[in-house]
């Protein structure tokens, strides 16, 4: 018997993929006495052959033809009882996905012939099943353990489900999200938007259809600004009741002008830079690192290299091929430099889970597993520091329209232009939102991605990130958070006691 692919299933043993027997049919040509009877009597039973094609394939001189794959078993019946002599039956196995479309950017597909082409799926094979196959080992279905993701499949479902509904609402051209474990670096969600029918993937290649979260490089606009802040304040240049003059509203470098979104007229501390997702401020914080330090705290933080994970799928970063001081402005701020999403939901995990780096992974491992490969990046005050400006952008400013009760949500968002032809696209946006929960000892990191939202009577015509896709993550938060974490609805005393004792700003909301 043909080797079988072993099950996929969820981190709680859910069925995510699995193989059915099935039959195909072919032929031996020389064995055919009457090509033409032959391809009528077929042709009644499969239509959609071409008639002339399946004649001249039954009057050829082979010794094998494929006729028909994976046929049901109605179709099998029927060629039996036709009884063509050199017509056969070739026992084989089948993929099928039992939740349909969910997940299928993650799960992948198979050809044909059972051979992984996308997703875990391919990395089954490249990991040891087409070295059995090769080598004539008969493995019977009993003998496969299960492979197990670290998937949650209702996870998954809410958000696959609350993105097709952003999707619709916001009119955008594509929509992507995360649910990510800051702590084990394991990948509970992941859904991109439209995505494909692993069943039937003839248009996974379809260029809108790719997996948004590790094969897209985009700029990630504001939510950059958060790898900015733990940069300047791990450098030690930096302090949290550091001041940056915004007054004028503009910042002036050679011939390029750097513009506030929301301008203050005055100066700011670190925590206010952030909150009012100040660009200049960012701009200037980054310049006191230097370009070099920039450049090397960025590539420590995994972001100028391409991520690898068992998704065989992924795309190496946009980086600047000439990077001076004005690069650094821009990319302290979120342009300039174009990662995948998930990139960038594996610095910010680092930044808020004490400082330590780890590889996402779509296997289940645990916390102590994911320990053992993790790199200490920032220091765990900058840690802290971080998840005390997400928590204050909750509750008094941009993450507002995710901080659901009970859960003491923190997150970020950011708004980019497009990058069409070399030029930005003022009219078409590349939103973003970055969420932690709970932000005083975060677990889980919830992003979500918006390509090209619309503006909607409903938002009153604005199509930056805090109304959509910041809404749409407060929605995954309200539906997924109950089922990974119990609420608090009585604040935590005293969540960020070095932050709150050096600045005076309140986190309880």
């Amino acid at each position: 018997m043909v080797a079988l692919r072993p099950d996929i299933v969820d981190r709680n043993g859910q069925l995510l993929a699995t193989s059915v027997s099935t039959a195909s049919i072919f032929a031996e040509p020389r064995n055919i006495v009457d090509p033409d009877e032959a391809s009528e009597l077929l042709n009644g039973v499969f239509p959609d052959l071409n008639a002339s094609d399946l004649r001249a394939k039954l009057a050829s001189k082979k010794a094998f033809a494929w006729i028909a794959r994976h046929v049901t078993p109605r179709q099998q019946a029927e060629v039996h009882r036709l009884g063509i002599p050199g017509v056969g039956f070739w026992p084989e196995s089948k993929r099928v996905y039992p939740n349909g479309r969910l997940a299928a950017h993650v799960l992948g597909a198979t050809n044909i012939d059972g051979t992984g082409i996308a997703g875990i799926e391919k990395y089954l094979d490249t990991h040891g099943l087409d070295d059995l196959s090769r080598a004539g080992l008969n493995i019977e279905r009993g003998d496969l353990k299960p492979v197990t993701l670290s998937l949650d499949l209702r996870v998954q479902h809410a958000l696959q489900e609350e993105l097709e509904k952003g999707l619709r609402k916001y009119k955008a051209a594509a929509a992507a999200g995360v649910v990510y474990d800051v702590n084990s670096g394991e990948v509970l969600a992941l859904s991109s938007l439209p995505d494909f029918d692993p069943f039937n993937p003839a248009d996974a290649l379809d260029p809108a259809r790719i997996n948004r979260i590790n094969v897209g490089v985009f700029e990630m606009g504001s939510t950059l600004k958060a790898l900015t802040t733990a940069m300047a304040l791990d450098s030690g240049k930096v302090g949290i009741n550091s001041t940056f003059d915004t007054s004028t509203g503009v910042l002036r470098w050679g011939k390029q002008t750097i513009h506030e979104y929301h301008g203050t007229g005055r100066s700011l501390t670190v925590p206010e830079v952030f909150v009012h997702s100040s660009n200049i401020g960012s701009a200037k914080m980054a310049l006191m690192v230097g370009v070099q330090g920039h450049q090397e705290f960025l590539r420590k933080m995994g972001m100028l290299d391409r991520l690898r994970t068992e998704l065989p799928e992924s795309a190496a970063p946009i980086v600047p091929s000439r990077w001076g001081e004005l690069n650094t402005m821009t990319i302290a701020f979120g342009h300039g430099l174009a990662v995948a999403p998930l990139q960038a939901v594996m610095a910010v995990g680092a930044l808020v889970n004490g400082g330590k780096l780890i590889r996402p992974t779509f296997l289940k491992r645990s916390t102590p597993e994911a320990s053992e490969q993790a790199q200490q990046v920032v220091k765990p005050e900058t840690s802290e520091a971080l998840r005390y400006v997400m928590r204050l952008n909750a509750v008094k400013g941009s993450a507002s329209r995710a901080a659901v009760p009970g859960y003491f949500v923190g997150g970020k968002t950011g708004t980019a232009e497009k990058v069409i032809n070399g030029r930005y696209a003022h009219d078409r946006l590349f939103t973003t939102f970055m969420a932690i929960v709970p932000a005083d000892a975060p677990k889980y990191l919830f992003l979500t991605v918006m390509d090209e939202p619309q503006g909607i009577p409903e938002t009153f015509g604005q199509a930056a990130a805090a109304w959509n896709s910041g809404a749409v993550t407060g929605h995954v938060i309200e539906r997924v958070a109950p089922m990974l974490l119990a609420p608090r609805f009585n604040p935590p005393m005293a969540p960020f006691p070095t932050m709150e004792r050096l600045h005076a700003w309140g986190t309880q909301g």
